[in-house]
């Protein structure tokens, strides 16, 4: 793999991994139309996430100041309390998460290689965002939300690692449904992330240990594009979903989807 292709689908990991557009399964379709692409398993993938969390560490690094400020502190203000509270809510988000990727670890992979799946998962994405787009009576904040809403949140992103279901649009989506207020649901959806693709990068350590000194510098690459891609991202689903654009991405996903069943 050469730079140059490191590097585009670094941009594209970046892009599309937190706008809600699937960045699984347009990793899937671009490495299908680049000519000789190829990796140990899904080792680059993993490496574009890694690059991606780190943006999300960067870019919320407040929030988790202010977590981890709450969580290990001896006071008892309703802002510690509230931290606490979301960080329970962040654990019980991720326990479903954690068992639906390791008991469907094997499936998950075999789906990477299929167009068919990406095509009508990329429609299911846009069903949601449609249906999230139209709510209007979301008007609770995060630490007003019950361990069930984070559970059922878990649940969707685990399910997301489906190719072609967006894990931010997804999770961002059922928060809206579920009464949470946009910019809520996505900063909860961010923190979320980032257990879970901790977790994504352990169960692929056997096929990191598996590249070549050689793609290294390919890897690194892909890895800053995705990451400083990455950060403008971010900012810019944050003012999409203050405005209610979701609309705008869901017909993304269905032109997409439609022209990938078309065409596989």
């Amino acid at each position: 793999m050469t730079i140059i292709k490191a590097m585009l689908l670094g941009v594209i990991q970046g892009l599309t991994e937190f706008l809600p557009v699937s960045s699984s399964g347009h990793l899937v379709i671009a490495q299908h139309l680049l000519p000789g692409f190829s990796q140990p398993g899904v080792a680059f993938d993993v490496t574009l996430h890694l690059a991606t969390l780190l943006a999300v560490v960067i870019f919320f690094q407040r929030e988790i100041r202010q977590l981890l400020s709450g969580v290990f502190t001896t006071a008892a203000t309703d802002a510690d309390r509230r931290q606490r509270h979301l960080l329970l809510l962040l654990i019980i988000g991720t326990i479903p998460t954690g068992i639906i990727g390791v008991a469907g670890k094997k499936i998950f992979i075999s789906l990477f290689e299929n167009l068919t799946v990406v095509g009508i998962m990329l429609l299911v994405t846009a069903a949601l965002l449609l249906l999230a787009d139209r709510v209007r009576h979301n008007e609770k904040t995060i630490f007003q939300t019950g361990w069930p809403a984070a559970a059922v949140v878990g649940v969707v992103q685990g399910l997301a690692i489906i190719p072609g279901i967006s894990r931010s649009g997804s999770t961002i989506a059922a928060g809206m449904l579920l009464g949470v207020r946009g910019q809520d649901a996505a900063r909860f959806s961010f923190l979320l992330s980032i257990p879970a693709i901790l977790g994504a990068v352990v169960l692929s350590l056997p096929d990191m240990a598996l590249v070549d000194g050689g793609s290294l510098p390919a890897y690194l690459a892909g890895g800053l594009a995705a990451f400083f891609t990455g950060l403008a991202s971010l900012k810019m689903l944050l003012a999409v979903i203050n405005k209610h654009q979701l609309k705008m991405f869901a017909w993304y996903c269905l032109a997409v989807g439609a022209l990938t069943l078309i065409c596989r």
